[in-house]
């Protein structure tokens, strides 16, 4: 059986033996399911599962992060009487090629505010974005390959 199923429904089971069906609940039931399958006898997907936990819940971090920073910085924008941005649209490279970590990408840096990904190209070697607040092109580039590919990378291998 699927662990990530298998400690879904640990916590679920969790939450209904508590009688309490709240998210914090549900996040302490599923703290308690991966700690009990930490220390079970599940050998076959048992090193994988775990190394991703840790590296998708950082994943989920760096994003809330850099969705609330970017937040605050295009609300700046918005209600500041000057404009401060340079928009840009940007050749990204990627070092992924795995379709559905690009996918992931694409998708968290679109759902960041400023940053659009316009495209990705046809060998899946880079990724064309629009960004609002770019000063140096090179730093824009560093910043998502250690930033947003990186982690990608991390929690999908």
């Amino acid at each position: 059986m699927n662990l990530f199923l298998l400690n879904t429904l640990l916590a679920i089971a969790w939450s209904a033996l508590t009688g309490s069906a709240s998210l914090m609940n549900f996040l302490v039931g599923f703290i308690i399911g991966y700690a009990a399958l930490q220390v079970s006898n599940f050998q076959s997907a048992r090193e994988k599962y775990f190394r991703r936990v840790p590296k998708t819940i950082s994943l989920s971090v760096f994003f809330l992060r850099e969705l609330v920073l970017s937040s605050l910085r295009v609300a700046q924008e918005v209600l500041s009487p000057k404009m401060l941005s340079t928009p840009r649209i940007m050749r990204v490279p990627l070092e992924i090629r795995d379709p559905n970590q690009i996918l992931v990408l694409t998708s968290l840096i679109s759902l960041t505010p400023g940053t659009l990904v316009l495209d990705v190209t046809p060998e899946n070697d880079a990724m064309i974005v629009h960004t609002m607040f770019v000063e140096d092109p090179e730093a824009f580039r560093r910043e998502i390959r250690e930033g947003f590919e990186y982690r990608v990378r991390e929690a999908m291998s």
